[in-house]
């Protein structure tokens, strides 16, 4: 066997594998905790439709100057959040905080 044949095949596999190989979208969907009711349900219907096509959310709220005192607002947001999207969702990563922001993944359910 010829070497230029075996890296022609070699190539053409590694080319296969990876049109074979399924890569997950993460989206982020931001928000702060003075978010309006209207702007959430938009931002849940947007994230529904992201989980309908099978990518994950991130779901991020930020706190800005004397916002951070108010953490619990932030984690109730989050979680009505994960719960009227708990029909096409799991939660992946419970909210935890990254600096001045608390950050939330949701993934597709399997069904």
């Amino acid at each position: 066997m010829d070497f230029g044949k075996y890296q022609y095949q070699r190539a053409k596999r590694e080319r296969e594998a990876r049109k074979a190989r399924k890569e997950i979208e993460v989206k982020e969907v931001r928000m702060r905790p003075i978010t309006g009711e209207h702007d959430i349900a938009f931002k849940e219907k947007q994230a529904r439709t992201f989980l309908e096509s099978g990518a994950k959310v991130k779901v991020r709220i930020r706190f800005r100057g004397r916002e951070i005192g108010n953490v619990d607002i932030g984690r109730k947001q989050l979680e009505r959040f994960a719960k009227n999207l708990a029909d096409v969702s799991v939660v992946e990563q419970q909210p935890t905080f990254e600096g001045p922001t608390m950050l939330m993944v949701l993934a597709p359910s399997k069904k």
